[in-house]
């Protein structure tokens, strides 16, 4: 195989290839990457296909989405549950996004690191991760494990690497940390359905104001709670999010796992994924 082309792997493992994929038969990522990186493609099937070039990102290419798809396997199917614990991903908390976010008893955000990023904006995401969850940990590859090791030395946050055989190994575990926690940053993560259950569970009522005080009132609400009940209320909120088909989901090739876990399929995506990938 030649040099990894960046832009088409990237393109290769997302939500809209895959549901041009199942709506229209075919996406121009998808043929574009299975032209270059698969020999004899016609004597395959896509998902013999898909899986080889998930391999050749494992060997390769650790990306983005390697990193995160590996996280959910080994930790939210491995050692925990779909049905008991929530992954959320691209979760915007102040000026940063959460990459990986597992909720079961607690919440725990996952900032991923790849051996092609730069750690420049390392310090600004997790003083923004602490202002509305308690443990953080920085996931990176073996090459930055030093570079990590010594800007964490005095941190809370935890270090764990993806190592080149693509499995995780934990360097450093998260200490809680509370003290940052904002209940501004947290109410602004809330949906409206997620704020209103939350005043209705401690308060029994929602503010009797005109639509254009409402928000502002929601607000005022939810921070006069003290901090650790309103922070103990959004993680649960934050947990309810998750809805997918458990028995459906479980037939998902491992390299489409974290792809399908945030697609929203019915029973029909489902289907039509499962025909696709058996052609």
């Amino acid at each position: 195989m030649d040099n990894a082309n960046p832009i088409l792997l990237n393109r290769f493992f997302t939500r809209n290839t895959f549901k041009q994929v199942i709506d229209d038969g075919e996406s121009p990522a998808y043929i574009a990457a299975i032209r270059r990186y698969i020999v004899d493609p016609t004597e395959k099937t896509n998902g013999e296909c898909i899986s080889e070039i998930y391999q050749y990102l494992k060997k390769e290419y650790q990306n983005e989405y390697f990193y995160k798809n590996t996280l959910l396997n080994k930790l939210l199917l491995g050692i925990h549950s779909p049905r008991t614990t929530t992954a959320l991903t691209e979760v915007p908390v102040g000026n940063s996004k959460a990459d990986f976010i597992l909720i079961n008893g607690k919440a725990v955000v996952y900032e991923i690191k790849t051996a092609l990023d730069n750690f420049d904006r390392l310090d600004g995401q997790i003083e923004d991760y602490y202002k509305a969850f308690s443990r953080v940990v920085v996931v990176t590859s073996e090459k930055n494990f030093d570079s990590v090791q010594q800007k964490l030395q005095n941190s809370p946050t935890g270090i764990c690497l993806l190592t080149k055989k693509g499995t995780l190994s934990v360097r450093k575990e998260p200490i809680e940390y509370g003290d940052m926690l904002s209940k501004t940053i947290m109410f602004k993560i809330l949906r409206k359905n997620e704020y209103e259950q939350i005043l209705l569970k401690h308060f029994g009522l929602l503010p009797d104001v005109s639509q254009f005080e409402y928000y502002r009132e929601c607000q005022a609400m939810f921070e006069s709670l003290p901090t650790d009940i309103a922070h103990q209320m959004f993680v649960q909120a934050l947990k309810s999010r998750a809805k997918i088909d458990v028995v459906e989901y479980s037939k998902i090739p491992y390299e489409l796992k974290f792809l399908i876990y945030f697609s929203n399929y019915k029973k029909s995506d489902y289907a039509k994924l499962c025909r696709f990938l058996s052609t």
